[in-house]
Formats: structure tokens, C-alpha cells, sequence
């Protein structure tokens, strides 16, 4: 690879249990995995340190200028029930190679914002997801997969040896 510009995003599309909304989407917001951390300052300590403690919730949106009712009642289900929403991207190196990027996603729709509605203007929707799982791919590589019991980054288990002492 050059020194140009690479993994530029030059456009997306998302899939809202596996029905495309290519066309549709104006904004789509992959989860963003935060470290939960929590200072402490034993005895013998002259400064605290953060230690973490697992991560926080995952969540992700979108927004449509389509009122679609595909995807209206995703929102809504039983108890136990998931729908799946997946999200690809076009990432191109200035030297002219593209590369397909892809977020899967499991959880569900717990918020369909429906905007406000006003004449000749677009109409905006967004869509709020709780999520349950989440797998970040680039080129077919595995960059991070996050459920509620492991994480792995770059293929390697951050949570392997917890799971271990645990016995599970």
C-alpha cells in the first residue's frame, strides 16, 4: 500500500432483518464499545488508577427518509425475540483498491422516533437499537465480536481466562 489516504467510508447501506434499505438510510451509527472503568486509590497508593470492569451497554441508530413499515414493526417484540441488522460500507484507498466493511448486529429495535412531520420537507426517522450481539468485519478480518459474555479484538479473547475462572 502507498502513503495515500486508505480506509476512506465512501458510502453505506444498511439491512434490517435481512431486507436491504440501500437508498433509504441518510445516517447509520455502529455501536461504539466503551471500556467500563472505575478509579481506585488503595492504601499505599499516591494516585488512583482505573481498573476496568467489563463494558457498557452496546447500542446503535439509523435514520430514514423512508416511513417504512418493514421496519416499523421490528419495534416492539415478544420477550427473547432479536432481529438482525447488518451494516456495509465501501472503504477505498486512494490508490484505487475498495474494500467492503461489515457490522452485524443482533438486538432490537426499542425506539422508532418518527420526527417531525412538516410539508415539503423530508422526513426523518430514526431508529434505536439495543444490542445483544456485534461483529465488525474489514476485508473478511474479524476486528472486534462482542456478546454478553466474551469480547474478542483482532481475533483474540479479552475474556478467556474470566471465563475460565468461572468454569464456564
Amino acid at each position: 500500500m502507498s502513503d495515500t489516504p486508505s480506509y476512506i467510508l465512501r458510502n453505506c447501506a444498511i439491512f434490517v432483518n435481512r431486507v436491504s434499505k440501500i437508498g433509504q438510510a441518510n445516517e447509520i451509527n455502529l455501536p461504539v464499545p466503551t471500556e467500563k472503568m472505575e478509579e481506585l486509590r488503595n492504601a499505599g497508593m499516591v494516585m488512583p488508577i482505573d481498573i476496568p470492569l467489563g463494558y457498557e451497554k452496546l447500542e446503535a441508530s439509523f435514520k430514514l427518509t423512508a416511513f417504512d413499515p418493514q421496519v416499523i414493526t421490528q419495534f416492539g417484540l415478544a420477550v427473547g425475540v432479536e432481529r438482525e441488522f447488518m451494516v456495509t460500507g465501501a472503504l477505498a484507498h486512494e490508490d484505487g483498491t475498495i474494500l467492503n466493511a461489515t457490522a452485524y448486529i443482533r438486538g432490537r429495535l426499542t425506539r422508532p422516533d418518527h420526527g417531525g412531520w412538516r410539508p415539503g420537507a423530508m422526513a426523518e426517522n430514526t431508529f434505536s437499537i439495543s444490542i445483544r450481539y456485534y461483529k465488525l468485519e474489514v476485508a473478511g478480518s474479524v476486528l472486534i465480536e462482542m456478546d454478553p459474555f466474551s469480547v474478542s479484538i483482532g481475533g483474540s479473547s479479552q475474556t478467556a481466562a474470566i471465563r475460565a475462572a468461572l468454569l464456564a
